[in-house]
Parts: structure tokens; sequence; C-alpha cells
């Protein structure tokens, strides 16, 4: 519900940031968690031990510089928001990568891979687990003629920019995508008409069981903001994308007018994720938001976005807190006034 005075939604729950609003990073190393035991728990200083027992063995892998710990991932995402991750690893190339997550998986320990931090949503908490960012070191584009090599950590819009200077169309749709390479295959990004399942010949990935696969582009199982790499728990290394031969001054012109169109519709000037929700068949969630009444709707800092109603943004210092009730609010309103249930696109980490 909101509040007569502000028509904000009543908050459901308290502010529980580990980042505070002057964008500081609280202190929650190992020294404070043993301090904290009597609160959190034998097993939780059992879980900051061994984080921290892996992140000296990663070290040895990858390189002192290559490892952070209690890095404030509001710093790594679009949403400049959340928590420390206990454990934050850069590995410089692909077989580091792979010696990392083999050792994360052979502990049991809680791992993930991300790249631009453009589709993310960390909780204010943090995560109690081992990050690991390929957009910073796994980023190489190379071009074979029509072809396309580009590792998982390669921006799209660096993509986009050598294909237009190689006189390649084809990744004009993702020219305005904030995201790297690896989340676009693994959510078959796509905008104005176009996906990545329009463009991938090949995708090379590696299993849970640390095995490097070849995949083509009907075994990526792409399908609406899916494919086979999010059903079976694999990580995108690389891929090959097919474009075709065309005239590199009208591929500008449309990646200029798709760029106009971006900032004209979406509120770009506001942290993010982009769209919020998936788009229900049959629907627009954009437009279901808007006729739910929900536009410019607010839980503490966290606002439905006025310009689009399909991106929920951070207004001002809003927590991982508020985006979630936020989220929850526009979908319990949302299936009352149209009967159509909303799904997020925005991936949650370290949220219960």
């Amino acid at each position: 519900m909101k509040t007569p005075e502000t028509g904000q939604k009543q908050r459901l729950y308290p502010d529980v940031g580990a980042v505070n609003r002057n964008g500081q990073k609280a202190s929650r190393g190992y020294d404070s968690a043993l301090q904290a035991g009597k609160n959190t728990g034998e097993n939780m200083i059992r879980e900051e031990i061994t984080l921290k027992e892996a992140a000296e063995q990663i070290r040895r892998i990858c390189g002192a510089e290559a490892v952070l710990e209690e890095e404030a991932m509001s710093i790594h995402t679009t949403f400049r928001i959340g928590g420390p991750a206990t454990v934050f690893v850069i590995p410089p190339d692909e077989e580091k990568l792979r010696d990392v997550l083999i050792l994360c998986r052979s502990k049991k320990l809680p791992c993930t891979v991300m790249g631009n931090g453009s589709n993310l949503l960390v909780s204010d908490e943090g995560y109690r687990g081992i990050v690991v960012q390929v957009s910073r070191n796994m980023n190489e584009i190379r071009t074979e003629g029509e072809l396309i090599h580009a590792q998982a950590g390669a921006m799209l819009s660096a993509i986009a920019r050598r294909a237009m200077e190689e006189s390649l169309t084809g990744m004009e749709p993702e020219s305005g995508i904030p995201g790297t390479l690896g989340g676009a295959l693994s959510m078959n990004a796509g905008a104005y008409g176009g996906e990545m399942k329009d463009i991938t010949l090949s995708v090379r990935v590696l299993t849970p069981e640390g095995e490097i696969r070849e995949l083509d582009g009907e075994q990526m199982q792409f399908a609406y903001r899916t494919s086979i790499v999010q059903k079976e728990n694999l990580v995108v290394l690389s891929a090959v994308l097919k474009l075709k031969k065309g005239d590199a001054e009208q591929i500008r012109a449309r990646m200029e007018e798709l760029r106009q169109k971006r900032t004209l519709k979406q509120p770009l000037d506001l942290p993010s994720a982009g769209s919020t929700f998936k788009r229900p068949q049959g629907y627009f969630a954009a437009a279901l938001i808007d006729e739910a009444g929900l536009r410019g709707c607010r839980v503490g800092g966290a606002m439905v976005s006025e310009k689009h109603c399909g991106f929920l943004v951070n207004a001002d210092h809003a927590t991982a807190a508020d985006v979630r009730d936020l989220m929850e609010h526009v979908k319990t309103e949302v299936l009352s006034t149209s009967g159509v249930e909303l799904e997020p696109e925005v991936r949650m980490l370290g949220f219960d």
C-alpha cells in the first residue's frame, strides 16, 4: 500500500545495507565474524574460515592482485547496489578461471560468475561466497572475414563497434545493451527485433565438471531470455558470431538511430539493471505496470521509472531491500489488475 503523506509504498523490511549512504564499505571481515560469533553461530564462522582459506588458494592460482576480500558489489553492478562479496576474483585467463571454478566445486563453496553486473541485484548483506568476474581480462575480440571471435567478458558495445569498423552488420540491435557477451548468450539477450540466437555460430562453454565443450547455435537451445547455459549451469568462455558484409556508414547510422531511441525512451541517467521483468507472452511488462497505476511508485530510494515503467531504478541511494520490495509490490499489483504474473529478468544474488 502507499502512504498518504508521500505516495510511497510502506517499507516491508528495514535497511540492512553493508555499504553506507556515503558509499563507504562496511567491515565484515573474518575478525568481525569471530566477534559476532554469538549472533551468527558457529556455522557461519566455519564458512568464513573456509572461504578465507579458499582465497589464499586462489591467490596461488591467479596471483595476489587478482583476489580481493570483502569487495563491495555496489561498485561492480549497474544498479550501484550491493554489500560485500567475501572473495572477489578477477582471473587473468581461461585456464585460471577453470582452475578456480574446479577448486570451488571440489570444496563445495558458493560461487557465481559475473560479467559487467548489468543484470544483477546483490543483497545489502552481500554474498557469502566467491564472485568470479570475467569482464576485466577475458574480453578479446578478433575478426575473420564475416566472423567475430570474442571472449565471454567482451562488452556487446565493443563487439558492435568492431563489427562496424569491419563493415559487418548484424550486431546493431545489441550495440546499446550494457552487458557482456557471456551474459548475453546465457539469457539470449536482444532488443529492437534482434536476439543473440540470430547471430551465434558456436559457443565454447565450461561444464560444472570442468570439461570444455563447443556448442553450435541449435545446441545452445536459445529461447526467450534463456539458453542451455542457464539450464545446465554452464559458464561461457567465448563464442563465434556470424555476421554479414554491409556498409559501414549505414551500420553507424543504424546504431546511432537505436542509441537515440534508447536515450529518448529509457532512464539511462539513473542506475538500473535494464528491464526488470521478462515480457509475458502476449503482453508488454511496461504497459501492464503502467496500467496498474505504478508509474513513479517508490519504495525507499527505488522507483518505477516515470520514463519507462519496465525499468526499476535506483533514484536515491536505494538499498537492495528497496528494490526487492518494489519488485514484489509491482508483481502483486499487476497480478491483481491484469491477472498476469510477472517474472523477474534481473538475477538476484545473496538473498535467502
